[in-house]
């Protein structure tokens, strides 16, 4: 049962952190497409909010129950190439959390930042990892 039940938290955690991966680069192409001081304003607060609140936290629990979840079979975990492969793709994807939490702090400071097409291209960045990952999850390949 406790397996099960931290698969099940890791799944959860994963979900809330790509909702965050999802939206705040959205809300750096609207941000940097905005003109007026009080909408600027109100996207930092968003920002800074879904970045803090919800992405970091996250985050955190998904490396946390994802790592509880594979120590019940890390006998199997621990020698599958599709699992290794799967922990840097992880690994990129928080350095790639990191980059937007970057972008979240030069906004904040109105500090210079690419322009709205940029943001466009970066903000799919994460449906690549989303897919690789998947398809290593569900196909276990390669072995």
């Amino acid at each position: 049962m406790l397996p099960l039940i931290a698969k099940s938290l890791h799944i959860v955690a994963v979900v809330c952190w790509f909702a965050m991966l999802f939206y705040l680069p959205r809300l750096f192409v609207y941000h940097a497409m905005a003109e007026d001081k009080e909408g600027r304003e109100r996207f930092k607060i968003m920002e800074r909010k879904l970045y803090r609140g919800i992405g970091t936290p996250a985050m955190l629990a998904t490396v946390l129950f994802g790592a509880w979840s594979a120590h019940f079979y890390w006998s199997y975990y621990g020698s599958s190439t599709w699992f290794w492969i799967k922990i840097g793709l992880v690994i990129g994807l928080i350095g790639y959390h990191h980059m937007c939490g970057a972008y979240v702090k030069k906004f904040a400071r109105d500090l210079p930042v690419p322009s709205h097409k940029f943001f466009r291209v970066f903000n799919e960045i994460p449906v690549f990892f989303l897919i690789a990952i998947v398809f290593l999850v569900v196909m276990k390949l390669p072995t």
